[in-house]
């Protein structure tokens, strides 16, 4: 790098710096309370909780690896991005509310309101866990990464040295301060980060083309690689660098119908290092306008976290064959000939952005990952202070105490994922891989949310026999049928759907399981849904076992075994209902 990048780059470090350790300053000489130091003493504007939920949001996973699926997949990963922007406008029309009303410090803390102390404790350690172990590690890598292929020749020298340089930024300032500093040192994070996401995206289009231009760049890479613009994948449509099918990783039309909604909600809904700085708002008003306001700042990430990584794949495309040139650019191979897709976009900044102005692309970079990394380290932080320490160690703990022990728990999460940061060196599509993680637990967060207040709201048993005898009759005995019948739509197409974006569709249980019980236990709902619920896990666990077993060491699909088994279930019942049987058919 030029000195004048150098020079750049060390102005914003001490711009944000300055400003975290200005807003981290005791007011008339007078310690930090509780709310001060965990939620910016309820003080945050609408258009500051947006900048940092943005802020907080975009992080290396995003400018370095979700380049790096721009690069493999092509647009269609910016689904993620669109879609959390409907996933935001749900969230502070129906969630915000709640959680204003409470007054809550942390995720954890409504649950235990909810539902149970023991709940919110297991839910605390697991977000504890999650943050230190996955999320600061990733953050923590892929920017290391980033810094090693454009101060280096990226075969991953620096990544050590930069994940302590980068640790030790956010530390300085989040440390101290606590969410008012992470929040407004995030208002310039996303507005450099913003800014010079753009500035790169536009500079690499003119390469594109021999005779430069941004709009003709943009139309060449179009033209080029048209598949790449496509946000519905069929099989074998975009093959990625190292030979897979994108189809796997964004499976068509189930991505937009799909467990994307599930692993969506539990993010922004329910995620404390991203939901916490509308905890910090002045009013539900503000808090809703700010989530308003990241919603539209989402519209617009894709710009620079998606599109540079398609104009770095076509740059590197042989003109006479149309694929990847045989030898890629030095940065893009490992030492093992594993194509490295996540270097896509440090690649473009080290050789395609001009002196100057690199300098403020690298400070965007920094801003992506310094400021996401503060959000969880504070995050990580209420969570352990207000729903272990306070709740089982220190009950009457002053303000004092508890944002010291804040300060502490965040020196030891930085440095336990400080050394647990470079085994993510092992994966191809880091992006990928943190979305196959948070699809893992999401439904389960989810559910406690979502699928056991349906489980619950269910128990309307008197009201479901009611119609049994018919809708009209049900009415005249008082049912109110049209709210009964929206909330068991609304909660059997929630859990549905919950299901099947963890488990997969497996056909024929929830047709043959309650006919079976039905038969056994007769119309009564008190007993047909509990029983439902547990025989259909036995017949599910049976089904599976014998399609493991029956042709070992080969292995049915379960799909397949349910069908052989449900398919002449189902015809039975068409044919028994055709016969006006008794019990015809019934659903």
């Amino acid at each position: 790098m030029e000195n004048i990048d150098i020079v750049v780059f060390i102005s914003y470090c001490i711009v944000i710096l300055s400003i975290g350790l200005y807003v981290s300053r005791d007011k008339k000489g007078s310690g930090k309370s509780a709310e001060d130091y965990f939620l910016a003493g309820k003080s945050l504007p609408w258009w500051a909780i947006g900048a940092s939920l943005i802020a907080a949001n975009i992080s290396a996973e995003q400018f370095v690896a979700m380049n790096g699926s721009g690069f493999a997949l092509g647009l269609a990963i910016a689904t993620y991005e669109w879609m959390a922007a409907v996933t935001l406008l749900v969230v502070g029309k129906f969630f915000l509310p709640i959680y204003i009303e409470k007054k809550i410090y942390t995720i954890p803390e409504f649950v235990k309101k909810r539902y149970s102390k023991n709940l919110k404790t297991i839910l605390a350690v697991f977000w504890i866990s999650l943050f230190v172990f996955v999320n600061l590690t990733t953050v923590m890598y892929l920017g290391g990464k980033a810094m090693d292929t454009i101060f280096g020749n990226g075969d991953g020298s620096l990544i050590t040295i930069s994940i302590i340089g980068l640790s030790l930024f956010a530390l300085t300032y989040s440390v101290w301060g606590g969410l008012s500093a992470v929040a407004w040192t995030d208002v310039v994070q996303v507005i450099i980060l913003v800014l010079g996401g753009i500035l790169m995206t536009g500079i690499a289009l003119t390469y594109v083309t021999p005779g430069g231009g941004i709009m003709e760049g943009l139309t060449h890479v179009y033209n080029t690689v048209p598949e790449r613009f496509s946000m519905i994948l069929d099989k074998g449509e975009i093959i990625t660098p190292d030979g897979r099918d994108a189809y796997f990783d964004l499976p068509g039309i189930a991505v937009l119908i799909g467990g994307m909604w599930i692993a969506n909600t539990y993010y922004w809904g329910f995620n404390q290092y991203i939901i916490q700085r509308t905890f910090a708002a002045k009013s539900l008003d503000e808090a809703q306008k700010g989530i308003a306001f990241a919603a539209f700042l989402k519209l617009i990430i894709p710009i620079f976290v998606v599109l540079p990584g398609i104009i770095a794949y076509v740059i590197n495309l042989d003109p006479s064959t149309g694929e990847l040139v045989k030898t890629l650019p030095e940065g893009f191979v490992s030492q093992d000939g594993k194509i490295l897709n996540d270097n896509a976009a440090p690649w473009l900044i080290k050789n395609y952005i001009p002196v100057g102005i690199k300098g403020l692309i690298l400070a965007a970079l920094a801003a992506a990952i310094v400021s996401s990394l503060a959000s969880m380290l504070n995050s990580t932080s209420t969570i352990f202070t207000m729903d272990i320490y306070k709740e089982y160690i220190n009950k009457n703990a002053s303000d004092k105490i508890l944002v010291k022990v804040g300060r502490i728990v965040v020196i030891i999460s930085l440095l336990i994922a400080m050394l647990i940061a470079p085994a993510f060196g092992n994966f191809g599509q880091v992006f990928q891989a943190i979305q196959e993680y948070t699809g893992v637990v999401s439904p389960g967060i989810l559910a406690v949310f979502i699928i056991i207040p349906a489980l619950v709201a269910l128990r309307q048993d008197r009201a479901l026999n009611a119609f049994l005898l018919g809708e009209a009759e049900a009415f005249h005995l008082g049912v109110d049928t049209q709210r009964v019948k929206r909330t068991v739509i609304l909660i059997s197409a929630t859990m549905v759907g919950a299901t099947v974006a963890f488990c997969g569709i497996i056909g024929f249980i929830g047709l043959v399981v309650p006919h079976m019980i039905r038969t056994v236990f007769g119309p009564d709902h008190k007993l047909l849904l509990p029983a439902g619920v547990l025989l259909g896990a036995i017949t599910l666990i049976i089904a599976d076992i014998f399609a493991r077993t029956l042709l070992s060491p080969a292995e049915l699909q379960l799909g397949i075994l349910t069908a052989i088994i449900g398919g002449p279930f189902f015809l039975a019942l068409l044919i028994r209902s055709r016969s006006g049987g008794a019990n015809s058919l019934s659903l």
